[in-house]
């Protein structure tokens, strides 16, 4: 084992290395805890992202809910995720990326919790608008949280294995949502009863630890350094001896990152890079998934038939996560997004241009898995495309002005059903999805050499 406590203490007044420390680090039951902590908020977000899509169809006969209606609440939910995720990405930077990700959890499920006693559309639009600014907030902040306490070789498989249990929140909100909004009259509002029980996660925050890079960029190194500290001392009861870190990069405290920075070159390009990837796949996702039961319901199906075919295809979303957790970091990111994103617009295409159940369900499941594993990977993909200073507010910008995009996506979507009916939604869905491929194809930066740079050589002391 070295001996290099004495070394560190000398560093840690200038210096205390967080990004070299954490890489080396073999995976170890610090890491496992952690995902089981984000994956929760996530099975959270997950499960109340779609609450309202799945008890509109019921609102539509209890309430005279229209189309229209459905899409303004839709839209204003966007614009509340794209506020959401501006603020937690300055709240991320001034109060810390942990203590940020408990405050905009608890946010979202009181929220939800408030749902439960909407009583009629513009209440439970007012509540939808500020459960997803929670949401969208969460997201922005557990990403960055996943994306800078992992190592960077295996980095995006966390994002992704994170995103895998967090999904399922998906297909069992859904299940729940077609067994309990049958019943009555009232028990649609079960549906965001249980999307508040995501305020259990204070309960897994504690175990959580403060990034040491956040501290770093505050310029707080002796904090960085006793969580540092305390992780690899964990680590290594866990593993044995650790190697060595690489020696720091001395780098100066990080001044806070005022809005403008992004207007400099070097963050401009993979913010407005970002900014169409997010777009494209906002627009394309919850214009299918917000959408997808309450046109079923229109063309003829029934309530329960529709609640229980979206619920079906939302079974591909956790196998999408899983795929993408196998390919992200072995492959270039920015060409397996660009594969996922053309195979997304051809199967959202063939969704809507069939009536069979059968193939609604097999085309559906195939658009979530595949979906799901283009998600996984621009999670992993959006950070690395930025340094630290610059990562919270890129990160933040780009996937808020995405969601802010979708508050006019519903309405360009109804007006399309409306005018054009039911197939020209999909081909309007496709075109989005093409659009953000051929833009990766063309711009996007590759990160796997500077990904494989940072993972340090497997050293025989290690062992």
């Amino acid at each position: 084992m070295h001996d290099h406590s004495h070394t560190d203490a000398h560093t840690a007044d200038r210096h205390s290395n967080a990004a070299n420390r954490l890489d080396r680090l073999p995976v170890s039951r610090f890491h496992k805890v952690t995902l089981v902590a984000v994956s929760f908020a996530y099975f959270f977000e997950f499960a109340d992202i779609n609450t309202f899509a799945v008890t509109a169809p019921r609102l539509i006969t209890l309430w005279g809910v229209t189309v229209n209606h459905i899409a303004y609440v839709t839209s204003l939910s966007f614009v509340g995720m794209f506020i959401g995720s501006v603020v937690a990405s300055w709240m991320a930077d001034r109060w810390g990326r942990k203590r940020t990700l408990t405050l905009t959890t608890g946010f979202f499920a009181l929220f939800s919790f408030a749902s439960v006693f909407a009583w009629d559309i513009v209440s439970l639009g007012v509540l939808r608008v500020l459960t997803s600014a929670g949401l969208s907030a969460m997201t922005v902040v557990a990403v960055i949280y996943v994306s800078e306490l992992y190592p960077a070789a295996v980095r995006g498989k966390y994002q992704a294995y994170a995103i895998v249990i967090g999904i399922c929140g998906t297909p069992v909100t859904n299940l729940i949502a077609s067994a309990v909004v049958p019943l009555n009259d009232w028990s649609w509002r079960l549906v965001y009863l249980w999307g508040s029980f995501g305020i259990l996660f204070l309960y897994f925050a504690r175990h959580l630890k403060e990034s040491p890079r956040w501290y770093e960029s505050q310029g707080d190194h002796a904090r960085a350094d006793a969580i540092l500290r305390e992780i690899e001392a964990r680590v290594e009861a866990e593993k044995g001896p650790l190697p060595a870190p690489a020696a720091p990069a001395d780098l100066a405290p990080i001044a806070k990152a005022p809005l403008s920075l992004l207007l400099q070159k070097k963050y401009l390009m993979p913010t407005l890079l970002l900014t169409v990837v997010w777009v494209t796949q906002t627009i394309g996702f919850f214009g299918y998934s917000s959408w997808a039961p309450s046109l079923l319901a229109k063309e003829g199906f029934s309530v329960e038939k529709s609640i229980f075919y979206i619920a079906l295809t939302t079974v591909g979303a956790p196998l999408g996560s899983f795929l993408a957790a196998l390919v992200t970091d072995r492959f270039e990111r920015k060409w397996c997004l660009v594969v996922f994103g053309s195979v997304i617009a051809l199967c959202g295409l063939l969704y809507g241009l069939t009536f069979n159940p059968f193939l609604i369900v097999v085309f559906g499941f195939l658009v979530n898995l595949f979906e799901r594993g283009y998600t996984a990977l621009a999670y992993a993909y959006s950070p690395e495309l930025f340094d630290t200073r610059g990562r919270s507010l890129g990160t933040g910008v780009s996937y808020g002005l995405g969601r802010l995009s979708n508050a006019v996506g519903p309405l360009a979507i109804a007006g399309l059903y409306n005018h054009t009916g039911y197939q020209s939604v999909f081909f309007f869905i496709a075109g989005s999805w093409i659009l953000g491929a051929v833009t990766l194809a063309v711009f996007g930066p590759r990160t796997r050499a500077a990904r494989l740079a940072a993972a340090p050589a497997p050293e025989p002391a290690a062992h």
